[in-house]
């Protein structure tokens, strides 16, 4: 989709430059995790190198894991990967979180958590599977190999959004704001993680999909019922 006009119904949609009305929509472009854009990272991805520690962690259990991140996700991740991993090691590029307060305690008192502060990955380690990460200190500038089977970034998402800035209600990450699926637009939906800044789970997103897709249908219902009402009476006046 190249773009779309939410101005009018029809809804225009582009698509390799033709315009398709549609009476309503269901947005579910979904949204994308940050990386460190580090070549080695980049070769890694699927082989050790993950931004989801749900998915991948397991395939690690027993051995040594980095969590790259500072906020509540960074803790989450770490916190559940401390359950299955030898160790965790959370790299950060301060010397304080950004996540709450509750949240850095609960990864901060867990015995297999330890945190390299003032750190940033510079380089993934490893032939063909990930096998440590260098950290370069951000006070000192002195490089370190950390050990580690697998590297999960936690820094962050980028909603897919670009699209319908200006034209529907986004919050100040530009994610879209919902009532269930119901956007600021009538006709409008969204699911999935286009819109979900807690879970970002592929069952949740799923559900939200479901979700989405009965709302649309109802709305469309109430739409047709509505529209044959009025032309109803339109045609009753014409005859009276």
């Amino acid at each position: 989709v190249e773009r779309v006009d939410l101005s009018e119904r029809p809804f225009g949609v582009w698509i390799s430059g033709t315009a398709l009305p549609s009476k309503t929509l269901v947005i579910a472009t979904g949204a994308t995790a940050r990386w460190l854009d580090l070549p080695s990272e980049t070769a890694l991805r699927g082989f050790g190198v993950s931004t989801c520690a749900t998915c991948d962690g397991f395939f690690f259990k027993d051995k040594p894991m980095v969590v790259v991140g500072g906020g509540d996700s960074a803790m989450e991740e770490a916190i559940f990967l401390a359950r299955m991993a030898e160790s965790v090691t959370i790299v950060h590029r301060r010397d304080s979180f950004r996540a709450s307060e509750i949240m850095a305690r609960r990864a901060l008192d867990n015995e297999k958590i330890r945190v390299r502060w003032n750190a940033e990955v510079v380089e993934v380690l490893g032939d063909g599977k990930v096998e440590g990460v260098r950290v370069r200190d951000t006070v000192t500038g002195e490089l370190e190999d950390i050990p580690t089977a697998a590297m999960f970034v936690a820094i962050g998402h980028d909603p897919t959004t670009g699209l319908f800035a200006g034209q529907i209600d986004l919050d100040d990450e530009g994610y879209i704001i919902t009532d269930g699926t119901r956007t600021s637009v009538e006709g409008v939906f969204a699911c999935g993680d286009v819109q979900d800044t807690v879970y970002r789970q592929a069952i949740t997103a799923a559900g939200s999909g479901c979700m989405a897709a009965i709302d649309a249908e109802r709305w469309l219902e109430g739409a047709d019922e509505q529209q044959g009402a009025m032309t109803g009476a339109t045609t009753d006046t014409k005859d009276a």
